[in-house]
């Protein structure tokens, strides 16, 4: 009962990543861009039918069912892992995961795609702006992290 508690965390991540999908998607035009700083955040409304970084499988319907698939398969694997964790981190990690991943997958449900709005500018190291993104991947990304950081600083080391 008590890793319950963590749903909190998913439910309020797709609270949020679709209240401000829907936001995006009725008050900005599609393709419009607003500036909010000169520069680094720009926010924009495009739909998005394939994967991260817009990979695709070539057909929307293809993708559509693919990306359902893996989608649905991604939370059921990710439930588990978080139901056996015993870390607090990786808890709150696959909470941020499979409230991303239903965000994402609710829109490829009801719209054939991901509702994509945020856009930063990064020192042009890998490309001139960062792909255009969401609530959802933001949360899947910050759950990475945290899994790295789990890894790295406080796993348990075992001796080979």
């Amino acid at each position: 009962m008590h890793k319950l508690k963590y749903l909190l965390i998913s439910f309020f991540v797709i609270l949020f990543d679709q209240v401000s999908k829907y936001e995006v998607r009725h008050l900005i035009k599609y393709g419009q861009v607003i500036k909010v700083t000169p520069k680094f955040l720009w926010i924009t409304h495009i739909t998005n039918k394939g994967a991260a970084f817009s990979l695709s499988f070539g057909s929307p319907q293809l993708n559509r069912i693919i990306f359902l698939v893996v989608g649905f398969f991604t939370v059921f694997i990710i439930s588990y892992l978080g139901y056996k964790s015993k870390s607090k981190i990786e808890m709150v990690a696959f909470s941020l995961i499979i409230g991303g991943a239903f965000g994402n997958l609710i829109d490829r449900i009801f719209n054939g795609g991901v509702t994509d709005f945020i856009w930063t500018d990064f020192p042009d190291i890998i490309m001139e702006r960062w792909p255009i993104f969401n609530v959802a991947d933001s949360s899947i990304v910050i759950a990475l992290g945290l899994i790295i950081i789990e890894s790295l600083f406080f796993a348990k080391k075992t001796e080979v």
